[in-house]
This record gives structure tokens, C-alpha cells and sequence, in this order.
């Protein structure tokens, strides 16, 4: 007679083999070409590389000093949700200073600019919704709405004699009443764009009319170079680009994103915070709970330095960008086929180039065979084909040699 326990405990037959894989909206999501590009340079010597959206420079002392700090007295422990009562306040004088009184009511600290944006997207967009973005934009704005089922509709700027602007009407035309949200980036990446306060206007009282929820991506409203003094909004004598929150009160369906990556060089230590109506907070909480629980508390101290003690450091950046800025949009427009011009904010120059029409390719042939590292137009939609994004962030010599190389690029490929 079989033993029964040996049968018992005997492994059954394996199913039929399947293939294990995510729901289709995460499997439909883009990859990032530009990791893809930056990919293609691996073992590819003395690559120097302008794909990504961060400075060559690191961290200011005073910053890595104060987590130093923190660290040392035993900062190590989780934090409130929505972040720790010192930054949170440090955030609402600073917020209120650029763009009107904003108590700590409407501010909450995240795990960088991108976690922001998510929590946002997950506070007010569920499956099948509406949504619109305006393009070229960086991804994870259009893909992160369809990660919760979403339907992302895109409405693309123009490209002229004046460089990328919008078409008002055709965006109010696409703002629909069934629209749940519209996303928007300004200043923008990859294109430099500002919106101008006249059209934020705009926007929002067609928002307004319709319900329609804004989630402004504003991590650059610092790099704004503006052609005429008094554009935008004022902090310690530092110039900020026009904000929702200049027009809208804090209790609007509008949910302001920001982050101390690019203002405080600070990438890699992903810090954000969102300016959010008080009734979102509590909800808001068990998201981050849900998500992350908190950011580091270490981390949150080295924020309030950046605020607190960051004035001349950015506004020195800031110059020390424009001045990269013209320098490598003058180098550019000298090159044969290239059209170029010179974008009022962020820290890229989205051009157009002889090969771009299949940027990706262009690029990938780029690192190869000229160790240049740019970033596709495709990469931020169909929108941006025939175009490529270069980060100027870095010295004006970094960016000679990159000119160089793409120049002796287009000679010996004499691309059309």
C-alpha cells in the first residue's frame, strides 16, 4: 500500500507554463530613451555626457554640512508624513515670500519632485480619467497618469522663429469638461518654455469653470531668465518664473509640485514638496504612508539650510547658467543645419540638428562614434522628433568640447 503521507507530500505536476508579467498599463509604459542612450555609452571612453537633467557640480558644502550634522546628533529616525514641522515652516516662508501668504497648512515635504508628482496624480486620478499634458515633456508626466489608468490626451507647443510657445486656444479647446486634470511643466523640460502669467491665467479660469484639477510641475521656477526685469516672482532679490500660486488661492483645485534638485544642486538627495489645498493633507498623509512613510529626516535638515542659507548660492547658479546658456546657444547657431534659440528658463537647449528626424538613432551614432552624450527629442513624445536636448549645466569648456565633437559629427556624416 502507497505510503499516504509520502503522496501527500510528493510536489504535483507543474501547470502549463506561463509567463509571469505586470498588469498591461505598467507594461505599456514607455522606457526612458535616455537611459537608453546613456546605456549605449558604457565602455564607450571619455564619453561626455549632456542627457541627463542634473549640474557636473556637486552638492554646496553648506548643505552636505548640515545632513553631516544631522546625522552625527542622531537624525535617523521616521519623520511625520508630511514632513518635519521645521521644514514644512522654512517651506511656507519661502513659498510665501516668491508667491503670497501660504501657511504650513498647504505644505508637505516628499521623497523628491517625482514622488510629488505621483501623490499627486494618485490624490485626484483614477481609471479612465481624462487627462492632458501639454508637449514636449519630460515622461514621467505622461506615463505616470496611465499607471493609474488613466487616459493621457497630449497637446503639443509650437516651434517658431520665437523658439517653443503655446497655442492658448487650442489648449482651452482640448481642456474639455470631462478633462479630470491637466498637467503641466513650466519652465519646461526639455524646451526651456515659460508660460506667461497671462496665460496661466487663462488656464485657470477655464479650470475653474470646469472643475478641472492643475498639477503644476514647477522644479525649475528658479532657472528663469527672464528678458525684462519684475517677470515672476521675487525671494531675497532672486527671480522666480510665474507660478500658479501668484494667481490661485491655496484651497483651488491646483496642487503645486517643486524640488531641491536643481535649484540647490541636490539630485540625488531627493527632497520635494507639494503646496496642496488643506483639505487634501490628511488623505494626502496615507498616501505617503503608503508609499514611502517619510523622507529621511537627515535629509529634511539639509533642505532647510538650502532655503535658509542658499540665497547667493542660487542666485550665483542661476547666472552662472544663463551665462552657459548663451555661450552654447552662440556656438550652436554657428554650426551649418542647426536651428537654435535661446529658451527663458530650466537648463536645457532643445534644438534642432541635421539627423534629428530619427533622434534616437542620431543620438546613439553620437555617443559611438563622436562620445557625445545628448539626449533624443523622442524621448519626450512624438512631439519632440527632429529635435535633441543638451543640459548646460556644467562649465563653458565642457561645452566646447561637446560642440567640437558634434561638429567634426556633421562633417564627416554631412547630414542633411
Amino acid at each position: 500500500m502507497p505510503d499516504v503521507l509520502s503522496a501527500a507530500l510528493t510536489p504535483a505536476a507543474p501547470a502549463p507554463a506561463t509567463v509571469p508579467n505586470a498588469r498591461d498599463a505598467v507594461r505599456l509604459l514607455r522606457p526612458s530613451q535616455i537611459r537608453e542612450v546613456a546605456n549605449a555609452g558604457f565602455g564607450v571612453p571619455d564619453v561626455l555626457p549632456f542627457w541627463f537633467g542634473e549640474s557636473d557640480r556637486v552638492t554646496p558644502p553648506f548643505i552636505r554640512d548640515a545632513a553631516s550634522a544631522a546625522l552625527a546628533s542622531g537624525a535617523t529616525f521616521y519623520t511625520h508624513n508630511l514632513g518635519i514641522a521645521p521644514l514644512r515652516e522654512t517651506l511656507a516662508r519661502y513659498v510665501s515670500a516668491l508667491h503670497g501668504p501660504t501657511s504650513v497648512d498647504h505644505v508637505a515635504v516628499t521623497s523628491a519632485g517625482v514622488n510629488a508628482l505621483m501623490l499627486a496624480a494618485q490624490l485626484v486620478v483614477g481609471a479612465g480619467d481624462r487627462v492632458v499634458a501639454v508637449t514636449p515633456l519630460w515622461p514621467n508626466l505622461v506615463e505616470i497618469p496611465k499607471i493609474l489608468g488613466a487616459h493621457v490626451e497630449t497637446m503639443s507647443l509650437a516651434y517658431g522663429a520665437n523658439g517653443w510657445q503655446l497655442d492658448l486656444q487650442r489648449l482651452l479647446g482640448a481642456l474639455t469638461p470631462d478633462t479630470k486634470l491637466l498637467m503641466l511643466n513650466s519652465p519646461n523640460n526639455p524646451t526651456g518654455w515659460v508660460m506667461s502669467r497671462d496665460e496661466q491665467r487663462a488656464v485657470l479660469e477655464h479650470c475653474r469653470r470646469h472643475g478641472i484639477w492643475i498639477v503644476a510641475d514647477e522644479v525649475y521656477e528658479r532657472l528663469y531668465y527672464p528678458n525684462e526685469a519684475g517677470q515672476g516672482g521675487m525671494h531675497g532679490g532672486m527671480q522666480g518664473a510665474p507660478s500658479f500660486l501668484d494667481l490661485a488661492a491655496r484651497d483651488e483645485h491646483v496642487i503645486c509640485v517643486n524640488s531641491f534638485s536643481k535649484a540647490w544642486l541636490m539630485t540625488g538627495w531627493r527632497l520635494g514638496w507639494m503646496i496642496a489645498p488643506a483639505s487634501l493633507m490628511d488623505d494626502l498623509g496615507k498616501l505617503v504612508e503608503y508609499n514611502t512613510s517619510c523622507s529621511p529626516a537627515f535629509v529634511q535638515q539639509a533642505g532647510i539650510a538650502a532655503i535658509e542659507h542658499g540665497a547667493q548660492f542660487t542666485r550665483d547658479l542661476v547666472a552662472d547658467l544663463r551665462a552657459s546658456r548663451d555661450h552654447l546657444v552662440q556656438a550652436l547657431a554657428a554650426l551649418p543645419g542647426v536651428d537654435v534659440k535661446a529658451p527663458p528658463g530650466a537648463m536645457y537647449v532643445f534644438f534642432s540638428v541635421p539627423g534629428a528626424l530619427r533622434s534616437l538613432d542620431l543620438c546613439k551614432a553620437l555617443v559611438r562614434e563622436a562620445g557625445l552624450g545628448l539626449a533624443p527629442g523622442s524621448a519626450f513624445g512624438p512631439e519632440g522628433e527632429g529635435f535633441v536636448r543638451w543640459c548646460y549645466a556644467c562649465d563653458t569648456a565642457r561645452l566646447d568640447a561637446g560642440v567640437e565633437r558634434l561638429t567634426d559629427y556633421l562633417a564627416r556624416h554631412h547630414t542633411r
